[in-house]
């Protein structure tokens, strides 16, 4: 079975924008397209799963999301790296369904699609509920201090495994943890 980061969007691999809709509103993270390299130089698949209300909210639809992530292939690409998949939740917060964060449908999903061990694999992200689905998975958690990684740091139960600065602290880790063979370690 592979191995994957599961990379949240927004906050994580580029800046928060409430409801991002467009393409020309995509500013990325300083470092991301370094940190998804390093993912993919690392052997792990790179793959994004994000909660898109706005859709369920009527604020935009599929295709605009669609339009958002293909500007952010290809603004990956432009720097050598690659997105192997991308997963979202079009539901409304109180739909009840099983694949918003912190649920763990977009995960299974992937999963099974690209033959990925949930539980010997990564979630990078910036809130609470992406560490909840790491822990719900049995993945690493990593939280970012970006987003709104900085207001939910400290009262996350159960904690991360990892809290970095960015994405790309957080890509370093994940190296590092390879390298070193042991679960949690980092390399250190």
């Amino acid at each position: 079975m592979k191995r994957a980061v599961f990379l949240d969007r927004d906050g994580t691999i580029n800046e928060e924008r409430e409801y991002l809709s467009s393409p020309d509103g995509l500013v990325l993270i300083n470092g991301a397209v370094k940190a998804i390299r390093m993912i993919n130089e690392a052997g792990l698949l790179a793959v994004v799963i994000t909660n898109q209300s706005g859709i369920g909210r009527g604020y935009f639809t599929e295709e605009a999301v669609d339009a958002v992530h293909r500007r952010l292939s290809e603004m990956v690409e432009e720097g050598g790296g690659r997105f192997d998949a991308f997963y979202h939740c079009p539901h409304h917060p109180e739909e009840g369904c099983g694949c918003r964060k912190p649920a763990t449908g977009l995960i299974e999903r992937a999963a099974e699609d690209l033959g990925i061990d949930p539980s010997n694999s990564y979630v990078i992200g910036d809130k609470a509920i992406d560490i909840e689905l790491a822990t719900r998975c049995g993945a690493q958690g990593v939280l970012v201090l970006t987003g709104y990684g900085s207001e939910q740091q400290g009262w996350i139960e159960p904690p991360p495994d990892f809290i970095a600065h960015d994405i790309l602290a957080a890509a370093e880790w994940i190296a590092g943890d390879i390298k070193s063979g042991v679960p949690g370690a980092g390399g250190r």
